[in-house]
């Protein structure tokens, strides 16, 4: 099973604005939506550049590539170049730290 990572104290995540980290050898993207937290594969699907970088348009991450996007709290792609979905993880907040987990493999 795989443990939870921390990845920074919610306090100091505002509304808007996202962290990478590596949750047991996976580059993550946690962003934090109108104070909900989300992660998904910091890869696209589509030629496996970094996501993170491209705007983020409401809920919805751009490839800064090629333009692909993506639903943040879903995965789902909606936009090609793309077809296939990001993977996502959990996330939980715990005595205000958020945390994060690749629970793949479980």
């Amino acid at each position: 099973m795989a443990d939870w990572v921390d990845v920074e104290r919610a306090a100091d995540f505002p509304p808007g604005s996202f962290r990478t980290i590596d949750a047991d050898g996976t580059d993550v993207a946690v962003f934090n939506l109108d104070g909900t937290f989300y992660a998904i594969e910091n890869v696209c699907t589509h030629d496996g550049g970094i996501l993170t970088g491209g705007p983020i348009e409401g809920d919805v991450i751009v490839c800064p590539r090629h333009g692909a996007r993506f639903s943040i709290p879903t995965g789902e792609v909606l936009a090609p170049p793309a077809y296939e979905d990001v993977p996502t993880f959990p996330v939980r907040v715990v005595d205000g730290m958020v945390q994060v987990r690749d629970d793949r493999w479980d």
